[in-house]
């Protein structure tokens, strides 16, 4: 079933690229990628978007696994007649977890991506987050499938 293979995916290389920056760039602290554009930084994340409501750990992560679970409903429901929704939302899901596994283990989450025009620094988790909200957003205004 491709819903959990996209899910598997993104936690997958969450995971795995939160485990290198663990390894190679914490002990540097940031590495520049492309000068003066986008950089590696870790970063130690206790809120959630733009550093907001700070050490809140256990709040975001009951919170998040009743929108998880909200999500995962859905995706079972669609799978078959609405793919492309489907797609948007195991992106959201799968995002939604390996930021959450980050919360369970280590209390905050690793963000390591920074962009020099926009100040927040993330991770793959977040980008499939957005990614998905933005494509099921899009797909919301306009089509008529749903």
């Amino acid at each position: 079933m491709y819903p959990v293979l996209i899910i598997a995916a993104i936690i997958a290389l969450d995971q795995y690229s939160k485990f290198l920056v663990v390894t190679k760039l914490m002990p540097i602290g940031d590495y520049s990628v492309i000068s003066g554009l986008l950089e590696f930084t870790y970063v130690e994340n206790r809120g959630i978007a733009f550093g907001m409501f700070q050490n809140q750990r256990w709040f975001f992560v009951v919170a998040t696994s009743i929108i998880a679970i909200v999500v995962l409903f859905f995706i079972f429901k669609m799978y078959k007649d609405h793919v492309f929704f489907t797609i948007c939302l195991s992106l959201i899901f799968g995002g939604a977890i390996g930021n959450i596994i980050d919360r369970i283990r280590f209390g905050y989450v690793i963000d390591f991506i920074h962009f020099n025009f926009f100040p927040p620094v993330f991770n793959i988790a977040d980008s499939a987050v957005v990614v998905g909200a933005i494509a099921l957003s899009i797909a919301i205004l306009f089509t008529k499938e749903v």
